[in-house]
């Protein structure tokens, strides 16, 4: 099983390599094209500003690479939020994947939104022997709107896609990562896909 996890200098990469090595998997980081084509499965990660995220796609031309590929692939926090058609972060046009549109939280709550919240309404095989309302860590201040595309749903003052699935691509807001057995779950049944 070849793991690839992308690397394009926006990724919280190394407690994701921990995760699937508590697993009894390597998780392999890589900026290479036919690397990453060539895959088993593919994690998208993320962590930081959308603008200069997406930037960083361009400049080494994975925004070409990720919508084509046919294996599973994982987009984890700003990763799937790249895959989606727009952000309000930067006024930042996405990869599209998802048809859905990245907002910012303005509901009178803290932002970010960080800590422990419940994930409803699983609609997946990601999700496989994880009940509704188990807890999941999250870090964000923008959201995908719930649309058809939702797998999953949380709500922090309004109700929003935790997770996404098009096709093979499948997209998280929180972070499987850090949270725990659950979250370690979600990260076999990919691996399962």
């Amino acid at each position: 099983m070849r793991i690839i996890i992308i690397d394009y200098g926006a990724g919280n990469i190394k407690s994701i390599q921990f995760a699937f090595k508590r697993l009894g998997f390597d998780a392999v980081l890589s900026n290479n094209p036919e690397e990453i084509r060539s895959a088993d499965k593919v994690i998208f990660p993320g962590v930081g500003e959308a603008s200069s995220a997406m930037a960083k796609l361009k400049n080494s031309g994975l925004d070409n690479v990720i919508p084509k590929l046919k294996q599973p692939v994982l987009g984890i926090c700003l990763g799937m939020q790249l895959m989606c058609k727009t952000s309000e972060e930067g006024n930042t046009k996405g990869l599209a994947i998802f048809d859905a549109d990245i907002k910012r939280f303005n509901n009178g709550l803290k932002v970010p939104q960080m800590g422990w919240n419940t994930i409803t309404n699983l609609k997946s095989k990601l999700f496989k022997d994880l009940k509704e309302a188990d807890y999941m860590y999250l870090v964000h201040s923008f959201y995908a709107e719930n649309c058809k595309e939702s797998i999953a749903t949380t709500t922090y003052g309004l109700t929003y896609a935790a997770a996404l699935q098009k096709d093979n691509f499948y997209g998280v807001q929180f972070h499987p990562e850090k949270s725990s057995t659950v979250g370690e779950q979600i990260l076999k049944n990919f691996i399962a896909l």
